[in-house]
């Protein structure tokens, strides 16, 4: 009986331990991030529950949890080391005149050079979204990524869960259709502008959505059928419209690197 119990605890202890590991996570993002924008300044001044929550990264036993939940684990990661670089370097203070004042660009190797322990791998930002990401089959991912920019996906002020991935994900395509940032149909130039994103990530659109587009748009390439199949249900009658005529050209829009930065907004 007593080993029966010693058991039964043991697995409530683990249960209880990875049943919330985002709990500070989730607590920071709901006080310093309000639509897509974050309080960095803020953020770094009280930045204990995001190093914790980037030391619980390093060895955080991946292989354990469901397939929701390691894609969740993943997003949470991605978009918390993000945050993390940021404060790290804030304000920010390089003079790239290729992009903006202040943007994570301006951090030397935010992205492709700067590493992370996470779950036991040593990983840059691009190793994430370019090696672990993609195996999940889902691009409606890389819509969740904020990138600590403008132009990225719109940060949520709850981390990602695995009971409610399906959903967030939603969510994130939803939003990326509402906004300019990631879709502009221009009705008077005839074209439709399009968000980057979709570009970088072209084979997982492609594959997931580019034979779920209307049959009138069979002659279009792989991506721009993808696009479409992805955004059209999202659209305005009016913009639905304007695509029907199947005359509009496709265009790749800028990325914009601008720091989705509210420091100085709404007193903090």
């Amino acid at each position: 009986m007593r080993t029966w119990v010693a058991v039964a605890a043991a697995v409530c202890c683990v249960t209880a331990v990875q049943a919330q590991p985002t709990k500070g996570y989730d607590e920071l993002l709901d006080q310093f991030v309000r639509d897509g924008e974050v309080y960095y300044h803020a953020l770094k001044v009280e930045r204990r529950r995001l190093d914790a929550f980037v030391g619980q990264l390093a060895t955080a036993d991946v292989d354990r949890l469901s397939r929701d939940e390691q894609a969740a684990f993943w997003i949470n990661a991605y978009n918390a080391l993000v945050l993390h670089t940021v404060i790290d370097h804030y304000p920010i203070a390089g003079k790239s005149p290729a992009y903006p004042a202040k943007s994570i660009r301006q951090i030397p190797g935010a992205f492709e050079r700067l590493t992370h322990r996470v779950a036991g791998k040593t990983l840059t930002l691009d190793q994430i979204e370019q090696t672990i990401l993609p195996g999940f089959g889902d691009p409606r991912i890389f819509l969740a990524l904020g990138r600590g920019a403008e132009g990225g996906g719109r940060l949520r002020s709850e981390a990602f869960s695995g009971a409610k991935i399906e959903s967030q994900l939603a969510d994130a395509a939803a939003e990326c259709v509402s906004r300019q940032h990631c879709i502009q149909v221009d009705r008077q130039a005839d074209k439709v502008v399009i968000s980057p994103i979709f570009s970088w990530r072209e084979k997982e659109f492609s594959t997931a959505y580019a034979d779920k587009a209307p049959k009138a748009y069979v002659t279009r390439s792989p991506i721009e059928r993808a696009v479409l199949a992805f955004v059209e249900p999202k659209l305005l009658t009016t913009e639905k419209e304007q695509l029907e005529k199947n005359t509009f050209k496709v265009e790749f829009g800028q990325f914009d690197w601008k720091l989705n930065d509210l420091t100085g907004r709404g007193g903090r």
